[in-house]
């Protein structure tokens, strides 16, 4: 009998599984959230458990990766418990030519950033549908911030050029909650043609 595979679910396999291979043994590893990232945490459990690398424990960006990492069999630790990420593996909803990348798909990208940003190596998964010319063209860019600042981010993502949109649950009344119990704003801008400037007053909002 022929099994035919989704070429997508194909595709964020094997970069899943070449993610995972990029694992050695003693690591500490920075665990990302999102579909083509679970596929990394299922292989660097079959990794653990086929005796291929051992002393592995992850710090997970989210729920997600936390319930992912405890079905495969990956130990779990914090940031207050350790003094490095010797690698993270997350996915991206966005990659530019230049590597610039929009996160925030799965709302666990504050969680992600600070453990992306601290790791030794940083390695992104993304099929090929990720891949575009310029940030913003098929995605909307997130900005996660705690609830009794969401009416002045907006203003202040207004002023910045953007239409701002705050994310609603799905078959779920309300918006859309984050694991550190904050909001997300959706902001469609005309075009992001520097996004490292972007970057900063986003930055500060998340901190509002």
């Amino acid at each position: 009998m022929t099994v035919n595979i989704d070429p997508v679910i194909a595709m964020k396999q094997e970069v899943g599984k070449a993610a995972a291979s990029r694992v050695k043994s003693d690591s500490i590893v920075g665990l990302g959230t999102g579909s083509t990232t679970a596929y990394a945490i299922e292989y660097i459990g079959k990794r653990l458990k086929e005796g291929e690398i051992n002393n592995i424990v992850g710090i997970p960006t989210s729920f997600q990766a936390e319930v992912l990492a405890k079905k495969y069999g990956i130990p779990l630790t914090t940031l207050d418990a350790v003094d490095r990420i010797d690698i993270a593996i997350d996915g991206a909803d966005e990659v530019d030519p230049n590597k610039n990348l929009i996160k925030g798909g799965g709302a666990a990208h504050t969680r992600e950033k600070v453990v992306d940003s601290l790791a030794e190596i940083f390695v992104v998964v993304v099929d090929g549908g990720k891949l575009v010319d310029r940030l913003g063209s098929t995605f909307l860019l997130p900005v996660e911030v705690i609830p009794m600042a969401v009416a002045p981010v907006m203003r202040s993502l207004s002023q910045l050029g953007g239409k701002p949109e705050l994310r609603m649950g799905i078959k779920k009344a309300g918006p859309v909650v984050t694991d550190q119990g904050n909001l997300v704003i959706d902001v469609k801008f005309d075009s992001i043609d520097d996004p490292a400037n972007l970057e900063k007053p986003l930055i500060i909002f998340l901190a509002y």
